[in-house]
């Protein structure tokens, strides 16, 4: 089986297409038989994610710091929850089940989990495809730092030319994984 890692924020954010789009992610990766690999938390879009997926019959790994599930963050009804020492763990061992990564809106968890596995791209580590879900433009503004860096000489256009990016969960999967069959 295929595993799309998706790092996500662990609040809802203040748009309701946010949480519809990680339904619609859900639904696709289902349809696809493509399970998730995602931080292992009941709230937020990445519970509504881990939910939708698990409603639909879809395989779950939920990769959880000690400290969050002391905190009672943790989902209790996934498929498999791996419950790891730290962040740094949790990135590396979702990063070990996934064959490519996504990330739907969210906050400063989101964009380091993000920018760690573009990192290892750019660094050789994984040739794992990576991608955005655009959902309304909220990765607008973080595509044009992007182009600000590459016009200023830190960042080239060909590591970027390999993020993909979509506001359709079915379309950023087709660039992921191909098209369905």
């Amino acid at each position: 089986m295929k595993r799309l890692c998706v790092f996500c924020g662990s609040s809802l954010g203040n748009d309701p297409a946010y949480a519809w789009a990680a339904r619609g992610l859900a639904r696709a990766l289902v349809q696809r038989g493509i399970g998730l690999v995602y931080g292992g938390a009941r709230r937020g879009l990445m519970g509504v994610l881990a939910d939708s997926v698990l409603e639909r019959g879809g395989d779950v790994i939920g990769v959880i710091p000690e400290r969050l599930v002391a905190q009672e963050v943790a989902h209790t009804g996934l498929t498999q929850q791996i419950v790891v020492t730290s962040m740094h763990e949790r990135k590396a061992r979702m990063a070990e089940h996934a064959d490519a990564f996504l990330a739907l809106p969210g906050g400063f968890g989101t964009l380091d989990e993000l920018m760690e596995v573009i990192t290892w791209a750019q660094l050789g580590l994984h040739d794992k495809p990576i991608g955005l879900l655009d959902v309304n433009g909220y990765f607008g503004d973080l595509r044009m730092f992007i182009e600000h860096m590459i016009e200023e000489g830190f960042v080239s256009s060909e590591q970027v030319q390999t993020i993909r990016v979509h506001a359709l969960p079915e379309r950023v999967l087709d660039q992921l994984f191909g098209p369905r069959a």
